[in-house]
């Protein structure tokens, strides 16, 4: 991609031996120059993230030019890239997907959509380019030589496990059959790359702190969710010695009001009280942050706190009464200058303030506003909630049964994951 130069102007001159036809010709063909060097569509309305010495920006500079002419970007120590600003581009060419669903043995009923009945795939060709730049071409074998000797694990909600997931398609395939493994406990999914002595993992963990959501006979939202504010220890002693962590926290924090739970699950305390939906988030947040900055060595552990992951329960919120929440979408959001899907913003904001409050570096995944565009990449009617696939039945029931909170493999997830290796591969 040709780099450009938004500073660019044409100085005018007043000469009054000029006569008014040439005068106005060139100014037209100066305004038109100058037009060319502005990159549009954009994304008008992003929500500002600081920068700080939590930020997210990546450093490129111009390289070689690519076959076709234009020019490549890679990381360099030169000039700043927002890579959270940009536009989806449709790609039809052989770049995207980056695998293919049924290459990939790890992928769960859950995110195989055209394994589960959806008629068409045009989700997975859609490319994340970046405003003023291009993200460097995900390597898999560059992200492993990274990981040799290490340990990277994603803690959070079942969003985290579909961007785990995402992740171990993305470099399984150069790893041969009898040197990769694959398992489910309790709490953590492992997925090990025995020639490189690493291992990807996630671990559930949907509050970060305690909660009675967390033991595995509970995670299928039947229960209402009852936090344990300051108590986070027990998880948080899965988290040490790890050389990659990345965290979210969002899909379970859908009530007005959250039950904080009054006293020790392990006393078997049930007594609770309610407490307004962001001061919860908020104290959890800092109950995370807390034992972040006591216990992670930034020498040795690189920390990533990954934004919202955007729903689509609504269509009327893209005015489009033809549809039942985020079924039957095939398309994204055009590249407007505004949506509104829903998005706990006040969320996001205290996110923000509690990350750039910390004494460590920490790296901010701002993916909520790219992903609210894509509402067409949820798993849909093409889920298996529970472990289950729908039947025809309830298939033709999407106002009920319609997953807009999951997203497809290949799909959204493996973006999120581009970006990641973008940071992990030239900012740690």
């Amino acid at each position: 991609m040709r780099p450009f130069d938004k500073t660019q102007r044409c100085n005018y001159f007043p000469m009054l031996t000029i006569v008014t036809f040439s005068t106005l010709f060139f100014a037209f063909f100066c305004y038109n120059q100058y037009m060319k060097t502005i990159p549009f569509p954009d994304f008008k309305h992003q929500h500002p993230f600081q920068e700080s010495s939590n930020s997210t920006y990546v450093q490129l500079q111009e390289t070689n030019k690519a076959d076709d002419g234009d020019y490549e970007r890679i990381v360099s120590p030169l000039e700043e890239c927002d890579i959270f600003t940009g536009e989806w581009v449709f790609d039809n060419g052989s770049s995207h997907p980056l695998y293919k669903e049924d290459n990939c043995e790890f992928l769960t009923d859950m995110v195989t959509c055209l394994k589960n009945g959806r008629p068409e795939s045009l989700y997975q060709k859609w490319r994340w380019q970046p405003r003023d730049c291009s993200l460097p071409k995900f390597e898999a074998n560059l992200l492993l030589e990274k990981l040799r000797g290490k340990r990277l694990m994603f803690v959070g909600d079942s969003i985290n496990l579909n961007q785990m997931l995402s992740m171990v398609c993305m470099v399984q395939s150069i790893i041969p059959p009898e040197k990769k493994s694959f398992s489910y406990a309790s709490y953590t999914t492992v997925f090990k790359m025995e020639d490189y002595n690493a291992t990807m993992e996630f671990y559930w963990a949907p509050f970060l702190v305690e909660s009675n959501v967390d033991p595995p006979t509970m995670r299928y939202g039947t229960v209402v969710p009852v936090v344990k504010l300051e108590s986070i220890s027990k998880h948080g002693d899965n988290w040490k010695n790890v050389d990659y962590l990345i965290f979210n926290t969002y899909i379970w924090w859908r009530y007005p009001t959250m039950k904080a739970l009054q006293g020790s699950f392990s006393n078997g305390a049930t007594d609770s009280v309610d407490i307004d939906q962001n001061v919860a988030y908020e104290r959890a947040l800092k109950s995370w942050a807390k034992w972040v900055e006591e216990n992670v060595d930034s020498s040795r552990t690189s920390v990533f706190f990954s934004s919202m992951s955007p729903t689509h329960m609504k269509s009327s919120d893209w005015n489009n009464t033809n549809r039942i929440k985020c079924w039957n979408e095939t398309s994204p959001f055009p590249n407007i200058s505004r949506i509104d899907v829903g998005t706990n913003w006040q969320l996001f904001t205290t996110a923000v303030n509690v990350i750039q409050s910390m004494k460590i570096p920490l790296h901010f995944l701002n993916i909520t506003r790219l992903s609210e565009y894509r509402k067409d990449a949820h798993t849909s009617i093409y889920a298996a909630p529970g472990g289950k696939l729908l039947t025809q039945e309830q298939k033709s029931d999407p106002a009920r049964y319609a997953d807009c909170l999951h997203w497809c493999l290949p799909g959204l997830p493996d973006t999120w994951n581009e970006l990641l290796f973008a940071l992990i591969m030239y900012r740690t």
